[in-house]
């Protein structure tokens, strides 16, 4: 199918279509920002977002000025990151560095000197597993300065949320892309309590009226983790936890929060990112809370 926002007239691949329909996925995913953005203003130094994406968060705070290394292994993810930062402006463009590479062992030349490293929206839980989860947080703890934040958000998935991770399917929306194609989505999940591993199975049908459907879909294994496995990995790290909330204002984390926002600090100086503690609030964003798209759905990884 040809792409949707005015791109060639040549048939997308099959990442090409994913990226494409991640977009429109997270489309109203914003309430995080906030969060990201006042971080960075309370350090100096570039920033980092490992599991970058197609630019979502990298993008805006490249837009600030500040320079940003948005490191991702899907060369159509990045594409669309670099398409982004060009409409966002030629800041954008000349601050934001994209690096197609995996983020298991990475080092950027500048690792250490970073004052902000970031992973967004639940992205940790597509790595596999927990030992590639643990070198996720020591590859943002040995970029950071002494003084520098990191940033990790995931969702949080409850005995009853996981009850209905049985392969059913659920309609979770229907949207209307650029080209005026209406999209449908729906997943299906299933849980298996013994990995504590989910399989998501997300399905994309888009088309217009009168015209054939195409249908795309993604398999995704996420690797649940808890606030206590965020701490414990953190700690390992070298990082000192800050704050642990519940949505993206840090609300202190309580019973039936839906996602765990992580912000700790590396040693060597004050961190800057707001109260010390569990818990606390950071001056955010005042939006959404960054969420997976509501209670019970473990979307938002991608």
């Amino acid at each position: 199918m040809a792409p949707a926002d005015g791109g060639s007239a040549r048939s997308e691949t099959g990442a090409e279509a994913l990226a494409r329909l991640y977009d429109l996925d997270v489309a109203e995913e914003d309430g995080d920002l906030g969060l990201y953005l006042a971080l960075a203003d309370r350090t100096s130094g570039p920033i980092l977002e490992l599991m970058a994406g197609s630019g979502r968060v990298a993008v805006p705070l490249a837009a600030t000025g500040r320079r940003v290394v948005a490191v991702d292994m899907d060369a159509a993810m990045l594409d669309r990151a670099r398409r982004a930062a060009s409409a966002a402006g030629a800041r954008a463009e000349r601050r934001l560095e994209l690096v197609d590479a995996d983020v298991d062992g990475y080092r950027h030349p500048d690792a250490g000197g970073f004052g902000l490293a970031i992973v967004a929206l639940g992205s940790l839980l597509l790595l596999p597993g927990r030992a590639a989860q643990r070198r996720a947080f020591a590859t943002l703890a040995a970029h950071l300065a002494p003084g520098g934040v990191a940033a990790v958000d995931v969702p949080l998935l409850d005995a009853d949320d996981l009850s209905h991770y049985d392969g059913r399917v659920t309609l979770d929306w229907v949207r209307h892309a650029p080209d005026g194609s209406v999209v449908t989505k729906t997943s299906s999940a299933r849980h298996d309590a013994t990995t504590r591993t989910v399989v998501l199975v997300s399905i994309f049908e888009e088309g217009h009226p009168g015209r054939p459907v195409a249908r795309t879909v993604r398999v995704d294994r996420l690797h649940l983790l808890d606030a206590v496995d965020l701490e414990e990995m953190a700690a390992e790290a070298g990082l000192k936890v800050e704050v642990l909330a519940g949505d993206a204002d840090l609300t202190p984390l309580g019973p039936g929060a839906d996602r765990a926002i992580l912000v700790a600090g590396r040693g060597g100086g004050r961190s800057p990112a707001g109260q010390s503690g569990r818990g606390g609030r950071g001056g955010t964003s005042g939006g959404r809370g960054g969420t997976s798209g509501g209670r019970g759905r473990a979307r938002g990884a991608w």
